[in-house]
């Protein structure tokens, strides 16, 4: 095992320091990767590229970290921030407009909803929202357009929908 595994350390070290472009994260990364290949190694086929396993290995856990920085954002010493890196706006506001959109999505009726979420959401077309939901393509034009007045309307805290004035034929 160890005899497959030691002479490919420098090129998982070059390839993690490529995706990474940090030394030390790198380093980490390439020890992680061993000590789960070491663990796993019972795993591997018998039959397969020790070479292409370790890589896999490697890529998959950089690309899991990279989301998880994405996520968390970078780190920052607190004693090196200064107040502008750490302080951000309010974000109450924003939170409260998305549950009333939400709010307002779960009162629109189910097929215009349905369209609403292919349309906007999927980005299906109108044919494939049509073909999705076994009807017209006008169909489809209809029931978004409504609903997108509708959900216009409840957001801007309308209930009731514009009436329009209509003159009265004797």
């Amino acid at each position: 095992m160890m005899l497959l595994i030691e002479p490919l350390i420098p090129r998982l070290r070059r390839y993690a320091r490529v995706l990474l472009r940090d030394s030390a994260a790198a380093d980490d990364l390439v020890q992680d990767c061993l000590e789960r290949a070491i663990s796993r190694w019972h795993q591997r086929r018998a039959d397969g590229d020790a070479r292409a396993w370790l890589f896999t290995i490697l890529h998959n856990l950089a690309m899991n970290r990279m989301r998880q920085t994405a996520r968390r954002g970078a780190h920052v010493q607190v004693e090196d921030a200064s107040p502008a890196a750490v302080a951000r706006a309010p974000d109450q506001e924003a939170g409260i407009h998305q549950r009333d959109v939400l709010q307002a999505l779960d009162r629109l009726p189910d097929d215009q909803r349905a369209v609403l979420l292919l349309v906007t959401i999927e980005e299906l077309s109108y044919a494939d929202a049509a073909k999705a939901l076994g009807v017209p393509i006008g169909t489809v034009m209809s029931r978004l357009s409504r609903a997108r007045t509708r959900l216009r309307e409840e957001i801007a805290g309308r209930d009731q929908p514009a009436v329009s004035h209509l003159r009265r034929v004797k």
